[in-house]
């Protein structure tokens, strides 16, 4: 069992990248390739997924994206193909924000997760995960401003920026307005 692998990062794809340890290149299939830096010596979370017609490995640029991974490997019919889908398209903490209010319509937008899924993460996973940050800074209403500003072509670095500070409490159009006055300061 490998715990991570430091190396050389030596090409990146869509899916995957390669490590280049002593000479040895290992392909490794991460939700988010391009945040490693190419040419730069970088540490990889590593889990190694072993099933009878497959040997991948895994890997993740946090030790928390790599637990909530293997978590959500441990839920029934939720593959690593999935779990990568997942971890592609969400932050972990706002995954494991969903899950601990049960929040099925945002697990739901991931491809592959349908309401059923969604509910088997929430039921299974749902008071055994550990949330790193102060707070969950996910709702409903933010989870609709966040969508609403995607839809107006901002770019997911900057919607992370202009939400972090919002008050869930409050009603969907008066975030939405205050979201897009972060954006213009």
């Amino acid at each position: 069992m490998y715990s991570y692998l430091q190396g050389e990062i030596t090409e990146i794809h869509p899916n995957y990248i390669t490590v280049d340890i002593n000479g040895v290149g290992y392909l490794v299939f991460t939700p988010n390739p391009y945040e490693f830096k190419l040419t730069e010596v970088e540490r990889v979370y590593i889990h190694h997924y072993v099933r009878e017609d497959a040997i991948h490995l895994y890997g993740f640029k946090t030790k928390g994206a790599k637990e909530l991974f293997i978590k959500l490997l441990s839920v029934k019919g939720i593959g690593p193909k999935s779990a990568v889908a997942i971890l592609a398209t969400g932050n972990p903490d706002d995954v494991i924000g969903a899950i601990e209010i049960g929040n099925v319509k945002f697990l739901s937008k991931f491809p592959g997760i349908g309401p059923k899924a969604s509910q088997q993460i929430i039921l299974d996973l749902k008071g055994k995960l550990n949330l790193e940050t102060d707070r969950i800074i996910l709702n409903d209403n933010i989870s609709e401003v966040e969508e609403a500003l995607n839809s107006l072509g901002y770019r997911a670095k900057e919607i992370k920026k202009a939400v972090k500070n919002l008050d869930g409490s409050k009603p969907t159009d008066q975030l939405l307005k205050d979201a897009l006055s972060q954006m213009l300061k």
